[in-house]
């Protein structure tokens, strides 16, 4: 059932919002020289990549879901923008001092919003499911 415009609205817009602010985040980031970042960071890079990508296409998801008719759909449209941000990413760290683009954290970038928007697409299909199977008061 598609829901109303000012429903989709009312839902989306918030996530739509936060998820421009999050997008602002990594690319403030991705601004920083190599020389300020610490050295030390070792594994956690790539769990930062995973991380910042992961809420990057929840956020996504929860924006779209509600504009969208199937939450299949909006879940593969999250996660391809989500990876075509991190292409751009990628390519912005090329004018950054010190820093270039890495086609591995791309790809972690792209595991990181995979994963999310389908545990979130499957944890939404859930809760729906459960509330349409609750009983009437």
């Amino acid at each position: 059932m598609r829901r109303r415009t000012s429903d989709a609205w009312y839902l989306g817009t918030p996530a739509a919002v936060a998820a421009g602010g999050w997008m602002a985040l990594i690319f403030g980031l991705s601004s920083i020289p190599a020389e300020e970042i610490p050295g030390t960071l070792g594994p956690y890079t790539a769990l930062g990549h995973f991380g910042l990508y992961a809420v990057l296409g929840g956020l996504l998801l929860l924006a779209l879901a509600p504009r969208m008719g199937r939450l299949e759909h909006a879940a593969a449209i999250a996660a391809l923008i989500a990876s075509a941000y991190g292409v751009t990413d990628e390519f912005h760290q090329s004018f950054v001092a010190g820093r270039s683009p890495d086609p591995v954290d791309w790809v972690v970038d792209t595991l990181g919003a995979l994963v999310a928007t389908i545990v979130i697409a499957l944890l939404l299909r859930h809760h729906r499911h459960r509330r349409e199977d609750a009983p009437l008061p």
